[in-house]
């Protein structure tokens, strides 16, 4: 996984609630064994008419956000199944940070899991950021805080070990290899 130190870029405003992982990620792309290939079905019946052409209405479809890594949306994102295809359709698509007031529980998790940061603000903070077009922000995960490109700064919680894995673009494997050492003198000694 990529590290996330500080991430600047403008705002994808999904100004949705409760958006659920099949709408994230629709059942019929759950097909797919590798973990790679889903961004180009996220938020597929939401960005595609039925003929495959994009809506023009929709935000990933806008030219102003294209290349966006921060992801924020309304309250209860990611509830629904428990699918971790979605973090990988998000991540894929190219975004590394999602705000929201709060996560489905299961969601959050496979997103740290996946070296994307789940971040909570409040709901004012959250309305806020949406009601303004285009709007740039730099995510400081060291300080825990989103800056926005007018003063505006918004802190935020995460667990300390969290934080740490994504830090330093570790998951449990990676985690795993930083005592190899250890593990081979465990192996040697046994046999």
């Amino acid at each position: 996984m990529e590290p996330i130190q500080l991430i600047t870029s403008t705002v994808t405003p999904l100004n949705k609630k409760n958006v659920d992982t099949d709408q994230i990620i629709s059942k019929e792309f759950l097909k797919r064994i590798e973990r790679t290939g889903f961004g180009k079905y996220l938020f597929y019946h939401w960005r595609y008419k039925e003929d495959g052409t994009e809506r023009p209405d929709f935000v990933l479809n806008e030219p102003a956000y294209e290349g966006s890594q921060v992801l924020v949306a309304h309250e209860n994102f990611g509830c629904g199944s428990s699918r971790e295809h979605a973090p990988w359709a998000i991540g894929d698509y190219g975004f590394r940070v999602v705000i929201a007031p709060s996560f489905a529980d299961i969601f959050y998790n496979n997103c740290l899991k996946n070296g994307i940061l789940p971040i909570r603000l409040s709901v004012q903070a959250v309305e806020e950021i949406l009601s303004k077009p285009t709007y740039q922000v730099t995510v400081d995960l060291p300080n825990q805080q989103v800056l926005g490109n007018d003063g505006a700064i918004y802190a935020f919680d995460i667990d300390p070990y969290q934080k740490k894995m994504l830090l330093n673009g570790w998951d449990e494997i990676s985690l795993t290899f930083l005592y190899e050492t250890q593990i081979t003198a465990f192996e040697q000694k046994r046999k």
